[in-house]
């Protein structure tokens, strides 16, 4: 639903979840569920809840990701929790825009309140324990927040010597959108993982692309898909949570998946990589050992750092610039019980940052909210709390 006026006490809700991409629906999902069961009588008091995005239209990041990427996965191993993404038609797995598709009917799908384009600026506490949360559109108030804004609107550029003397173009994976604008120049693509293979792989076949990166591709096996990642996340995080032997995280299997692209490219040749360079020049880069390459564009797949900058306020405990979270809930803040981080990696909960991975984390924090949410007003009247509401 698009973002409309709404009175103050229609802005005050016990749960606020902050994106509505695939982290922040599949939570809104296990909340309707809270809702459903407490119309039945099955339940306590039905949560009310809202979902704010930052976009102007449903698909979370999807909707911005370039023409050619496609799922790690086929279509059935690919969904949410309660609704199975439709098969895909297509040739290899399901592109962006059939994600975009299915997050959209999602949404309508079980009635999801989301409110959009809403730009989520500061979250404060209030006396009492909850939440302020300040926007564009206004200021809401919650008992509790679940931060589900992802990654994608803070990209990682890393910084080296000689950057102001590149006379041609840079971007960052967030602002490729396919290779028509690219016939025959010469690009250098910068990062060793899956968006760097694959915008290399589009690339190759109309331009002089070049693959930079810090250490030799290390390619899962043929036959690993997303269901096979998912597995094997969750089967680490268990053994290291339990103090047993691990059989090895993912990143032990290798860093990019062989979708049909990459595995065509890889064995066409195409996909050799170089170095990482030390220096820009006004034409291109330069290498340690004195070598050059002209370049026209510069693409760096380089990752991202969690978009948390309205959680500033909050004051939050770090560890290596990530929120910390608690042991029991590993989407749960060790400052704030009322505050849960949903989908941004593996450090909020084994592969959460995937469609298959997001729902057990987000079952897990709901079924923490709705413990709290039972427990909060008789803790607050038996204490006389009027502090921050930490408990």
């Amino acid at each position: 639903m698009q973002e409309t006026e709404l009175s103050g006490a229609a802005r005050d809700v016990d749960v606020l979840i902050l994106g509505g991409g695939q982290a922040g629906l599949a939570a809104g999902f296990y909340l309707n569920r809270l809702r459903r069961d407490a119309a039945a009588g099955r339940s306590g008091p039905a949560p009310t809840l809202a979902i704010l995005d930052c976009n102007e239209q449903p698909g979370g990041a999807w909707q911005h990701y370039w023409d050619s990427l496609e799922l790690f996965s086929p279509a059935v191993y690919s969904s949410l929790p309660g609704y199975q993404m439709p098969p895909w038609q297509g040739g290899g797995n399901p592109s962006a825009r059939h994600v975009v598709d299915y997050l959209r009917t999602y949404e309508t799908r079980y009635g999801l309140p989301v409110h959009r384009p809403v730009t989520v600026t500061a979250v404060q506490h209030e006396p009492g324990g909850g939440y302020a949360t300040d926007t564009d559109q206004g200021q809401w108030t919650s008992r509790a927040v679940i931060s589900a804004t992802g990654n994608w609107n803070a990209p990682y550029i890393p910084q080296l010597p000689g950057s102001g003397l590149f006379t041609g173009e840079q971007l960052h994976t967030t602002g490729y959108r396919g290779r028509d604008t690219y016939a025959g120049l010469r690009i250098i693509v910068v990062g060793g993982a899956n968006s760097g293979a694959q915008i290399v792989a589009d690339l190759a076949p109309v331009a002089d692309v070049t693959w930079v990166t810090r250490k030799p591709p290390h390619y899962l096996p043929d036959d690993i898909d997303g269901r096979a990642l998912f597995q094997i996340a969750t089967h680490h995080a268990r053994a290291v949570a339990n103090g047993e032997t691990s059989p090895g995280s993912v990143a032990s299997f290798g860093d990019i998946v062989a979708v049909p692209a990459v595995k065509a490219a890889r064995d066409a040749g195409q996909l050799n990589s170089r170095p990482m360079f030390s220096r820009f020049t006004p034409g291109g880069v330069q290498w340690d050992d004195g070598g050059q390459l002209e370049a026209d564009v510069i693409i760096w797949c380089t990752g991202f750092r969690p978009d948390l900058q309205h959680l500033q306020p909050l004051d939050l405990t770090t560890r290596n610039g990530i929120p910390e979270t608690g042991e029991d809930l590993a989407t749960r803040s060790t400052d704030h019980r009322n505050l849960f981080f949903l989908g941004y990696g593996d450090w909020c909960g084994p592969a959460s940052a995937t469609l298959i991975g997001v729902g057990a984390m987000a079952r897990d924090t709901v079924k923490a909210l709705a413990q709290y949410l039972d427990k909060k007003p008789q803790m607050l009247a038996a204490l006389n709390v009027n502090g921050d509401g930490a408990a």
